[in-house]
């Protein structure tokens, strides 16, 4: 059994592993890397109309033209219940 060839070993694998932190390191002072985008939740309605919740059908807080499924205020506060509580 060689030693030698096994520090030859070692130090290749620690010369790819600095190599890869310092490509890790160079990639996060990259100001958009992993930058979310900005997400407006739809803002409530001035007036009518408003949309209809998807769940119960009663009238929701946002204007018919949001889209997506809209709940009324009472069906989002049960929706947020069962997935905080969903163990």
């Amino acid at each position: 059994m060689d030693d030698g060839m096994d520090d030859e070993k070692r130090a290749e694998a620690q010369d790819v592993s600095d190599a890869a932190v310092a490509s890790v390191a160079s990639d996060a002072s990259d100001a958009s890397y992993c930058e979310t985008p900005d997400s407006a939740a739809p803002t409530a309605a001035a007036g009518p109309p408003f949309a209809e919740c998807v769940l119960c059908r009663k009238p929701t807080e946002y204007p018919e033209s949001v889209k997506g499924a809209t709940l009324c205020p009472v069906c989002e506060w049960q929706e947020a219940e069962r997935t905080a509580c969903s163990g």
